[in-house]
């Protein structure tokens, strides 16, 4: 018998001489354009977020696996601080600091470390932070502030509705898109990220940016991000096309809310994402899908983090059924 010992470790296995970290740091400089567009836009509330976001994830990760798991410090290998970065972008600018601090517990202690740590986490860590502060606190977390350069404070931010949330409100009252279309801001200023909304979900421009950058650099692959977008502009194509006054087109659900961050950012998570391209066309398909139908007929303006939880959980059954073929199985050719 052979004295090697057999290891056996998380998904991904796929050899390469790229580390975690590296793709980790990748993904933070992918996400500076946006950051940088935040801070313009919602002045210091912006930085302020960010950065307790960061720091308590950073904090929770090391005092946890010190103190209470008494496992290795991993806190240097990038993954908290991009979920610290991604929690605090899906925040508005002016929630309170305590309530940053509740929501990096909850994805490093709950939805990270509960679960076996980085490789081994089933949701997305700073996907369910949010969605559980938004169900804890709905009402800070729908104060959206609006764009104002000479925000200094939390304190002092006018808030006001996302474009979605304009649209949901104004069609439940009767209203029609081209009344509306008045009130919510442009194809460009959403292009550009001059509107309300979460800290790093407004500029599309930015956002896109990033995304090349990760696919250029080969951190993320195309089929993801760019499957996701186009089944929701086809979906909500679809509806606009029947009804256009009681259904807002394919391109203002495109650049509004966390739909270019979702698809590029947090769906194509290595983790919580397919392993084959068919899982992960699949993966992305149902995430626009189940996005589209909140925004139009659920309760919420915006859909994109519970649908991409919601397909989070399908995952491990979309690998198991496109499974690629073992290595050394053989094609078996017919015979006569």
């Amino acid at each position: 018998m052979s004295d090697q010992t057999v290891v056996i470790s998380a998904s991904p296995h796929v050899h390469s001489d790229r580390t975690s970290k590296k793709l980790m740091y990748d993904v933070l400089i992918a996400l500076i354009p946006a950051f940088l567009v935040s801070i313009y836009v919602f002045g210091l509330g912006a930085l302020i977020v960010t950065s307790v976001a960061v720091i308590s994830c950073l904090l929770f990760e090391y005092v946890i696996q010190k103190f209470l798991l008494k496992t290795e410090i991993t806190i240097t290998d990038g993954s908290a601080l991009i979920t610290g970065v991604l929690l605090a972008f899906n925040l508005p600018s002016s929630l309170p600091i305590w309530m940053v601090v509740i929501g990096s517990f909850i994805a490093i202690g709950v939805a990270k470390l509960s679960f076996g740590g980085l490789g081994y986490n089933i949701f997305n860590p700073a996907l369910v932070g949010r969605v559980f502060l938004l169900v804890s606190f709905p009402v800070q977390m729908t104060m959206w502030p609006t764009p104002i350069e000479n925000n200094t404070t939390l304190a002092d931010a006018v808030t006001g509705a996302t474009p979605l949330g304009i649209i949901k409100e104004e069609l439940l009252y009767g209203g029609t898109m081209t009344e509306i279309s008045a009130k919510i801001p442009s194809n460009i200023d959403l292009l550009l990220g001059f509107t309300g909304g979460s800290v790093g979900e407004m500029s599309a421009l930015a956002l896109l940016i990033g995304g090349i950058f990760l696919i250029v650099r080969k951190v993320i692959t195309w089929h993801i991000p760019v499957v996701m977008l186009v089944a929701m502009a086809i979906f909500t194509g679809i509806f606009w096309f029947i009804d256009p006054e009681h259904f807002a087109n394919p391109m203002i659900h495109i650049l509004s809310g966390g739909a270019i961050l979702g698809a590029f950012y947090m769906a194509t998570d290595l983790v919580t994402s397919p392993m084959t391209k068919k899982g992960m066309v699949v993966f992305a398909v149902g995430i626009g899908i189940i996005t589209v139908v909140i925004r139009l007929f659920g309760a919420y303006p915006e859909g994109v983090s519970f649908a991409i939880l919601i397909m989070n959980a399908f995952v491990p059954l979309i690998n198991t059924y496109f499974k690629p073929r073992r290595f050394g199985n053989k094609i078996k050719s017919k015979m006569i």
